[in-house]
């Protein structure tokens, strides 16, 4: 593969690291923090939260690097006997699918939910319980899947 291809590679690899370290400080710390708040408090903080990194860099870096997975995964298959093309093609399909679409599937819906309702009501606090099992685990996924892609795009340069 080319040369262009090898920077595109270290670039997904780099997104996929930083995306894989923030999906991991939420599930290891920032959400067991949250849901030792009161329900209100929570809810808002996270609320906060989600509005805030939608206009912070998290959004280049998240969207950018599906938009690199998309080229990579084309070219990897077009370039299927190149060194390191086919951890190219599962780099890009292990952040596309495990993190990007699992994102707008499931964890995007659940924010859309949480935002809809009032901190200190009674449906937040019964959407808040919810939003703390099932928004974790997808986050979990997401982290792994983020993880396993930095992983291959790693192998992939390596590979070069």
């Amino acid at each position: 593969m080319n040369s262009v291809l090898y920077y595109l590679t270290y670039g997904s690899a780099l997104g996929s690291g930083l995306i894989a370290g923030i999906f991991f400080a939420f599930s290891t710390f920032v959400m067991k923090a949250l849901a030792k708040l009161p329900a209100a408090q929570g809810i808002a903080a996270m609320q906060s939260i989600n509005t805030t990194i939608l206009q912070t860099l998290f959004s280049l870096v998240f969207m950018g690097t599906a938009l690199i997975c998309v080229v990579l995964g084309v070219a990897a298959f077009f370039n299927w006997g190149s060194p390191g093309a086919s951890y190219v093609l599962i780099g890009s399909l292990l952040y596309l699918l495990g993190s990007f679409i699992v994102t707008v599937i499931f964890n995007v819906p659940l924010n859309d939910a949480l935002a809809a309702v009032k901190p200190g009501s009674p449906e937040g606090a019964r959407v808040w319980a919810g939003y703390l099992t099932d928004w974790v685990v997808w986050n979990h996924v997401r982290t792994f899947a983020s993880l396993a892609a930095l992983a291959s795009f790693i192998i992939a340069i390596r590979k070069w």
